[in-house]
């Protein structure tokens, strides 16, 4: 069958970053058989500037669409950027030739959702809304509830008229089935492609500084300031932050030429292995309020062997305590950060049994079989 993957936030693999979730489901989708095209947008949001655009060398076609671009993940603009992706993405689909059977829509963004239902109203194909974030939930920290009816809205009626939905985290399908959607659903945490040997660490040496690394987004979601604080009132720790965002410059100008924090902002993907490699511990320092449920980085810390100290509750806390991998720690308390860190790289010898959650091999390719009981090919 002809199946369409949407989504534009994803990093690529062709700007030297590892494959993310859209990637790796174009590849099983491309190796089971299937014909496949992966729809992205010519702006890049991780580093908020516009794409160059090269051959991808993968074995699905690759499609971009043309927004205009926004400075923070947070701002009108990306609001207008999202409705024009929307609507790009419209007329493409309408002037090709080849129509899907199945289409994947990410949610975020939700204008792309409605279009896409639309889309497969008039065309008979069918489709499923994967949910990597909630919203308009995740807003709610940031604008009256109120004002978010709207988004509300288009949300509950991409999920509704969804063929299928899948989701990175429980709580996202207790989301759509909140908003009424009544079809099949399938949980699909991040894959990351594991190594064939999973790194062990070994017993690290007690009077060496305990290595912290941070990777991706500084943004609202984030407590790095509290994570900051806490790295500079203790000499016995170091933290290294691979990424960028909004709330950089703040976080640069908090860090206040603290020797032991160091900021490399984006990395590729052998750069970040290697700092990956020489950490004690990966720090997820995010608010509940956020609404993430499993981030992207806990598969990359896991994967690298690392242990983790972890603010998020729900369904990361769990994961973490019933594989022994790390830490939780209460939001923005430095003291309990501090204790959190040191007792996870003192601790947790190994959290093979948790990377092993998000082996991309098996995720991706029970996806494929869930796709084509959707699709009615099972």
């Amino acid at each position: 069958m002809t199946v369409w993957i949407i989504n534009p936030f994803d990093n690529l693999p062709t700007e030297g970053y590892r494959p993310q979730r859209y990637w790796m489901m174009a590849e099983a989708f491309a190796a089971a058989g299937h014909d496949v095209v992966l729809w992205t947008q010519d702006w890049s949001h991780a580093k908020k500037s516009r794409r160059e655009i090269h051959p991808s060398g993968a074995s699905f076609s690759l499609r971009f669409v043309h927004v205009l671009g926004y400075g923070r993940n947070i701002c009108l603009e990306r609001i207008w950027s999202h409705w024009r992706f929307a609507r790009n993405w419209r007329e493409l689909a309408d002037r090709s030739e080849s129509k899907p059977q199945l289409v994947v829509v990410s949610s975020p963004p939700l204008f792309i959702g409605r279009e896409v239902r639309s889309f497969c109203s008039r065309t008979g194909a069918r489709y499923i809304v994967d949910i990597m974030d909630a919203w308009p939930e995740t807003f709610e920290r940031v604008a009256p509830r109120w004002t978010l009816a709207w988004m509300r809205s288009i949300a509950g009626g991409n999920y509704r008229a969804a063929s299928g939905i899948s989701a990175v985290t429980k709580s996202y399908i207790e989301l759509a089935k909140g908003y009424g959607a009544k079809c099949p659903v399938h949980l699909c945490y991040h894959g990351i492609r594991l190594p064939t040997q999973l790194p062990e660490r070994s017993k690290r040496d007690g009077d060496l500084p305990v290595k912290l690394v941070y990777a991706r987004n500084m943004s609202l979601s984030y407590d790095l300031a509290t994570v900051v604080d806490a790295v500079k009132s203790d000499e016995g720790l170091e933290l290294d932050l691979a990424g960028s965002g909004p709330d950089e410059p703040s976080l640069r100008a908090r860090a206040a030429d603290c020797g032991r924090i160091r900021f490399h902002g984006y990395l590729g993907e052998t750069e970040l292995r290697n700092l990956l490699a020489k950490a004690d511990v990966g720090v997820v320092p995010m608010f509940d309020e956020s609404c993430v449920g499993v981030p992207y980085k806990l598969a990359d810390y896991v994967a690298a062997g690392l242990p983790v100290a972890s603010s998020l509750h729900g369904e990361t806390a769990e994961l973490l305590a019933s594989h022994n991998a790390g830490i939780t720690y209460q939001v923005g308390d430095a003291v309990a950060f501090c204790k959190a860190a040191r007792l996870a790289a003192e601790s947790v010898r190994s959290s093979t049994s948790l990377a092993r959650i998000f082996d991309a091999d098996r995720l991706y390719g029970e996806y494929v079989e869930f796709a084509k009981s959707i699709a009615g090919l099972t």
